[in-house]
C-alpha cells in the first residue's frame, strides 16, 4: 500500500488539503495528515482542520510521497520549517514523490526540488524562482516525481493525478468515477 505524508500548516487551504486526503484515502492509499505545531490548523478559509498526528511524530516512517497544500501563509510556514525542506530533499533524491499545489510550489522551489523542472503553481507564487520553467496555464504538471498543481480549482484533478501515479490509472479512475464526475473533466499534462 503507498503511503502519503500531507503536513498541515496553519493557514493552508483547506479546499486543497481535504480535498487531497479524502481522494487518496478513497483510493486505499495510507495517508498519513501532521500538524507542523501539534496543534488543530486553522485554515485560510476558517476551518479547522485536526491531523492525525505531530509532525515529528510522522517523520519516524518513511512515505512514497509527501503532498504540500498551498494557501500563501500555510505555504510560508511550510517553507521555513526545516523539517520540511529536509523531508522534500530525501523524498526528491530517492525520487519518491514530492507534490504541492497552489502557493506551495514555492516551498519545493525553496528547498531546490524544482532546480531544472517544469512546473505550475498559483499565478505569482513562482515568479522568482529561477531555474524553474514555469507552465502557469496548466492544471497539473508531472516531471519525473514532483507534481504541482495551480489551485484550489485544480484539486480534483491534482489529487486523481496523484492516485494514477501511485497506483495506477484504473484506480483513479474507480475513485473518479465513483464520485460521478466524468473522466473527461480531468486535466493534467505530464512531462518527461
Amino acid at each position: 500500500m503507498s503511503s502519503v505524508l500531507v503536513p498541515l500548516a496553519q493557514g493552508c487551504e483547506e479546499l486543497e488539503a481535504v480535498t487531497v486526503i479524502d481522494l487518496l484515502r478513497r483510493a486505499g492509499i495510507d495517508v498519513v495528515t501532521a500538524s507542523l505545531d501539534g496543534e488543530p490548523v486553522q485554515a485560510s478559509r476558517g476551518v479547522t482542520l485536526i491531523a492525525d498526528t505531530a509532525l515529528d511524530e510522522a517523520l519516524g516512517r518513511d512515505y512514497d510521497m509527501v503532498v504540500l497544500p498551498g494557501g500563501a501563509e500555510g505555504a510560508r510556514r511550510l517553507g521555513e520549517d526545516d523539517r520540511v525542506n529536509t523531508l522534500l530533499r530525501k523524498l526528491a533524491d530517492s525520487e519518491r514523490f514530492t507534490a504541492a499545489i497552489c502557493a506551495a510550489p514555492k516551498v519545493l522551489a525553496g528547498a531546490g526540488v524544482l532546480e531544472g523542472r517544469q512546473a505550475t503553481a498559483f499565478p505569482g507564487a513562482l515568479d522568482d524562482s529561477p531555474g524553474v520553467e514555469l507552465r502557469g496555464g496548466e492544471p497539473v504538471v508531472v516531471d519525473g516525481s514532483v507534481v504541482t498543481s495551480r489551485g484550489p480549482g485544480t484539486a480534483m484533478d491534482f489529487a486523481l493525478r496523484l492516485i494514477e501515479l501511485l497506483d495506477g490509472e484504473q484506480k483513479a479512475a474507480e475513485v473518479e468515477q465513483a464520485l460521478q464526475r466524468p473522466a473527461e473533466h480531468r486535466q493534467y499534462v505530464q512531462e518527461a
